[in-house]
């Protein structure tokens, strides 16, 4: 081979090594971030939630629903940021069961909090479902005030 080609080789080679360096990197990151916020949405949950929902996030039978494979959980993000913001009042079915107990507003944790513990919830329990961030939950509680 050729100088020139060799040398093209070899920098197509190290561009191509960066790129997956960095790529891997930005994954790594973005792993360290969501696993910050699952521990910090768990001592959040231990705080607000675990009372209601139990320790395993069942729930308890005929009032607070549980938390693992329902739709509210791995479902619309928007929808849950607003039942944990402003509540939930209305009788509700899941998996043929009915759950009646009122929740209360949480809107005084912060959108960090509300995002933290909904990650968490989002990844317990069973379930699989992406993070949810700060803004989303600034975005719905500014559209909420409206």
């Amino acid at each position: 081979m050729n100088i020139k080609i060799t040398s093209l080789l070899l920098a197509s080679f190290i561009l191509l090594s960066g790129a997956v360096h960095a790529q891997t990197k930005k994954q790594a990151t973005r792993h360290a971030t969501v696993s910050t916020s699952i521990a910090r949405g768990k001592i959040v949950y231990t705080n607000v939630c675990l009372a209601c929902h139990m320790a395993d996030g069942g729930g308890v039978p005929n009032m607070n629903p549980p938390l693992a494979n329902t739709t509210y959980v791995l479902g619309n993000k928007a929808a849950l940021i607003n039942i944990v913001l402003h509540g939930f009042k209305e009788d509700v079915e899941i998996n043929g069961k009915t759950f009646s107990n009122t929740m209360s507003p949480h809107d005084n944790l912060s959108d960090r909090q509300i995002a933290d513990v909904l990650t968490y919830v989002r990844h317990s329990f069973g379930n699989k479902a992406s993070a949810v961030k700060a803004g989303e939950v600034s975005t719905v509680r500014t559209a909420s005030k409206k």
